[in-house]
């Protein structure tokens, strides 16, 4: 079992910045991050796996995903924020995901408890 500790987030203007923090208790192959915004369904953001970096088109040169391996920990780091990125952001993890199954929610087996990212236009 693995447990996933988010820490970020928070309010921030439109073309603002955040980073968001996802330490986890085991080990785990893949690390990525999805969100939730009020009343839609939970949706790919970026995720991590041997060393290849994957991201939604929605992000993509927006947004970063790294990991410090000494640490366990997965970062995203937000830059030049939109409204539309306002969301609940969740970490996931897993260890048994193919590249077809990367960005879909139910292929990972275990979930951070959710940080509140709001951009305020």
């Amino acid at each position: 079992q693995v447990q996933l500790v988010e820490s970020g987030g928070g309010l921030v203007q439109a073309g603002g910045s955040l980073r968001l923090s996802c330490t986890a208790s085991g080990r785990a192959n893949v690390m990525g991050w999805f969100r939730q915004a009020p009343g839609k369904e939970r949706d790919f953001v970026a995720t991590l796996r041997s060393g290849y970096t994957y991201y939604a088109d929605s992000v993509k040169g927006r947004f970063t995903i790294s990991k410090d391996n000494a640490k366990n920990t997965v970062y995203l780091q937000m830059n030049n924020l939109k409204p539309e990125d306002t969301a609940i952001y969740y970490c996931a993890a897993g260890n048994t995901l193919i590249l077809s199954t990367l960005r879909k929610a139910n292929a990972y087996s275990y979930w951070g408890q959710g940080a509140q990212v709001t951009v305020t236009s």
